[in-house]
């Protein structure tokens, strides 16, 4: 067996990848994934040549959970992940929304990575599912409008343009009821509703109180997203379910004698 040196090798490649590229598309596609393009920027724009068209049902099976991309016209958009602010602020969401929808038995709560298809397949940060609409949810993508979808601005404009612009239309034509905008740089949140295909502004600022319709009985205290330490889930849920309706809950759950136990554990 011939043993090549490494400088064979390096020739080698160079020689012929060009040629492994054109018969995989795949394998042009995690390259550029892996060398990390610009935010925003389409596969296309970023090698300076037309990139592999392909369907949705190809994208998501090239794409794993970790892939941080969007499938738009056709083509990839790539996108770079995600800042440690707006990932807290996504994780705090997620865990204070996903425990109450369970507590009352209400649907699904998803983080990214997971696809919702409507016109586009979207990669929202976070959407909610409601129980009545779970036959859209498949093991892959959602297929169909989520009931709210909440997307958190990165920095630089290409996320402004896009969540604030392309998304924003999208999501409203696609039948999303419900959209959070929420803008970590700018300390600002912005709510609307969907009204014959058209978002209105329910509600807008860097403080008070938003109460969803989509996701009903669920509110949210805005300048909780701007401290420097954000809120645990369990004192928030408390706070949001309030005091009564939690130790009603919990007795309902655990009976009324393991409700006192805890109480007393928790004076302690």
């Amino acid at each position: 067996m011939t043993v090549l040196s490494a400088e064979e090798v390096k020739q080698l490649v160079s020689e012929e990848l060009p040629a492994w590229i054109e018969e995989q598309p795949d394998l042009r596609l995690r390259l550029q994934q892996a060398i990390g393009k610009i935010p925003g920027e389409t596969l296309r724009q970023a090698q300076g040549r037309p990139s592999p068209r392909m369907t949705y049902e190809e994208f998501l099976d090239w794409a794993d959970e970790d892939t941080l991309a969007e499938w738009v016209d056709g083509e990839v958009v790539m996108y770079s992940p995600a800042s440690r602010r707006h990932q807290s602020i996504a994780d705090f969401l997620t865990s204070v929304m996903r425990a109450f929808v369970e507590q009352r038995d209400l649907g699904v709560v998803l983080s990214a990575p997971f696809q919702m298809k409507l016109e586009r397949g979207r990669e929202p940060d976070l959407l909610f599912v409601a129980s009545e609409h779970l036959d859209r949810l498949k093991e892959t993508h959602l297929d169909g409008p989520a009931d709210l979808v909440v997307e958190i601005v990165l920095p630089g404009p290409d996320s402004v343009e896009r969540d604030r612009g392309k998304k924003f239309y999208e999501y409203a034509q696609g039948g999303v009821p419900e959209y959070w905008l929420i803008d970590p740089q700018a300390r600002w949140a912005e709510f609307y509703r969907l009204a014959e295909r058209h978002y209105r502004p329910a509600f807008g600022g860097e403080e008070g109180v938003y109460r969803s319709e989509a996701l009903s009985g669920f509110w949210l205290r805005v300048e909780w997203l701007w401290q420097e330490s954000l809120p645990d889930t369990e004192t928030t849920l408390w706070e949001i379910l309030g005091h009564e309706s939690v130790l009603h809950r919990l007795a309902q759950a655990a009976g009324i004698e393991e409700l006192r136990r805890w109480l007393r554990e928790w004076d302690e």
